[in-house]
């Protein structure tokens, strides 16, 4: 059990308590996050000014140990801390954990706007939100989807962790100084208990855990609340624990494709181990605030048309950094095969037939309507660049950089040519209808004759009589065994190969209709 945990009131940068947070950002691969404000109990046209910032750091060398810090923001000097905790938010090296923390964000952002750090917060990178965690281990232990309602942390925490957190405190005047020892145990409880349910988390998806493995996880708690002299005012624990409720969902276990997150940070940050990468290859997730979540509610009616005009220049921004930069995942830099290959969603699925037809591979989703993650995680596992028209993909790109491309053209001739241009695709003339149109498999290198194809296509597929008399050639797809034959069957891609090899300068129309 954690019996290390410590708890450190941070209201000077000149403090010794404040060198040990900037030391444990560097070493801490997984943080939790909490704010705490004065409530306010009449309509205002601003936000609450947070006073304190939970911050529970998960140091990487030593799991059993973690480190709650307590930010006075009423007392430290504000714009010293500012770098120090977006460079937090946005690193990537850290996992950041929180219970609806866009909220908090908002908060945050405007009192340390107010303070003259300005732009405030703007975004929090490799974010899990706790109400995830839930809906996933609900969805996998009883096999439904959790309930719409948000549950809340102190009802997570109970079914989860089976300890019942007291929310007395969660009222209290927060901008009073000094903090009661009932206070500060109180918010750093609410900030480590979201480690704690990230374990249980955690457990459910690393392979090859094991029942034996259950009994050594950190659940401790309970135990750091039962030997308060406070936990009698703020908790009241059971004696089930966690790793019951481990064990019991521990059937349902499941593999994760492996992730690299790009490093880029002024913090001198630690490696994420190879497990919290899948993890935040799979789930992680990005708070970013737009304009209008730093409005007021008072204030969002009157400027609700400047608002709109600037999520259409947000919209906009999302779009200029479309354009591709840096090398495609099936580079040979990259360890790629060198070989192009393209998932297509919805927005531009016709797009998959066309280039197919001049021999790029083209995958569609596996399921009809797959969500946002899992078009990037079918690109990442089969080294594909997404296409899209669907700027909302863009917003991911910090997840899957080089492997999301937003297409500019309406009309599918003009997206194949975009396409081919923009990944300088080399199209050979015996590229040229080398894929099946309907399911992107490859032909048998052999055609078939009449014969062979009249055999073939027994009970499956009809080839019309007026090809008897004819001396062709026909292709099967070895994935579907769809039949083909030449120019006659497929005359309305004539345009389209044309256009293609007069734009790339390849060959001439005369070869082209002997290839087709």
């Amino acid at each position: 059990m954690e019996t290390n945990l410590k708890i450190y009131l941070v209201s000077s940068t000149d403090s010794s308590e404040f060198t040990h947070l900037k030391w444990s950002f560097t070493r801490s691969t997984i943080i939790a996050l909490d704010a705490e404000w004065k409530p306010q109990h009449s309509n205002t046209s601003s936000f609450p000014t947070v006073t304190l910032l939970q911050v529970a750091c998960r140091l990487s060398h030593a799991t059993d140990v973690s480190d709650v810090f307590l930010i006075d923001l009423s007392s430290i000097h504000l714009p010293s801390v500012w770098e120090l905790l977006n460079d937090m938010f946005v690193s990537p090296d850290v996992l950041k954990l929180g219970f609806r923390f866009k909220q908090d964000l908002v908060y945050l952002s405007s009192t340390f706007t107010q303070h003259g750090c300005e732009g405030g917060f703007q975004e929090v990178k490799q974010y899990l939100d706790i109400t995830s965690i839930y809906n996933y281990l609900q969805h996998k232990r009883f096999g439904r989807k959790a309930p719409k309602d948000i549950k809340s942390l102190a009802a997570i925490c109970k079914e989860m962790l089976d300890i019942s957190l007291s929310k007395e405190l969660q009222c209290s005047d927060w901008s009073y100084r000094p903090l009661t020892e009932e206070q500060k145990l109180y918010a750093a409880t609410d900030a480590h208990c979201l480690l704690q349910i990230f374990d249980v988390f955690e457990a459910h998806l690393v392979e090859g855990i094991t029942v034996q493995d259950l009994r050594v996880i950190n659940v401790g708690l309970q135990e750091i609340l039962t030997e308060s002299d406070y936990s009698s005012k703020i908790v009241t624990v059971k004696l089930c624990k966690a790793t019951d409720v481990i064990r019991s969902m521990s059937e349902n276990g499941q593999n994760i494709a492996n992730g690299v997150v790009p490093r880029k940070t002024t913090l001198n940050t630690m490696p994420m181990d190879e497990n919290l990468l899948k993890i935040v290859r799979k789930f992680g997730e990005r708070i970013l605030l737009k304009e209008s979540d730093l409005l007021p509610k008072k204030l969002k009616k009157k400027t609700r048309r400047r608002v709109a005009s600037s999520t259409m220049n947000t919209n906009k921004q999302l779009v200029c950094s479309a354009d591709w930069q840096g090398p495609p995942p099936w580079d040979s830099s990259l360890g790629g095969d060198g070989c192009p290959k393209f998932l297509l969603d919805v927005m531009v699925e016709g797009l998959a037939k066309h280039l197919r037809c001049v021999g790029i591979d083209a995958a569609i989703p596996h399921s009809k309507k797959p969500d946002s993650r899992e078009l990037l995680d079918q690109a990442f596992k089969e080294n594909r660049v997404l296409l899209t028209r669907d700027t909302k993909l863009l917003r991911h790109q910090d997840l899957a950089k080089h492997q999301i491309y937003r297409v500019k053209s309406l009309l599918k001739n003009e997206q194949l040519l975009e396409v081919i241009e923009t990944f300088q695709l080399k199209i050979s003339g015996n590229q040229l209808m080398s894929r099946c149109t309907k399911c992107n498999g490859k032909f048998i290198q052999k055609p078939l004759s009449i014969e062979e194809a009249i055999e073939a296509a027994k009970g499956f597929q009809r080839i019309p009589n007026c090809l008897f008399n004819k001396n062709l050639e026909f292709w099967q797809c070895m994935n579907c065994h769809q039949l083909y034959w030449e120019v006659s069957h497929l005359p309305h891609l004539l345009p389209l190969c044309i256009i293609v090899l007069e734009r790339v300068y390849l060959v001439s129309k005369n070869h082209l209709v002997h290839l087709c």
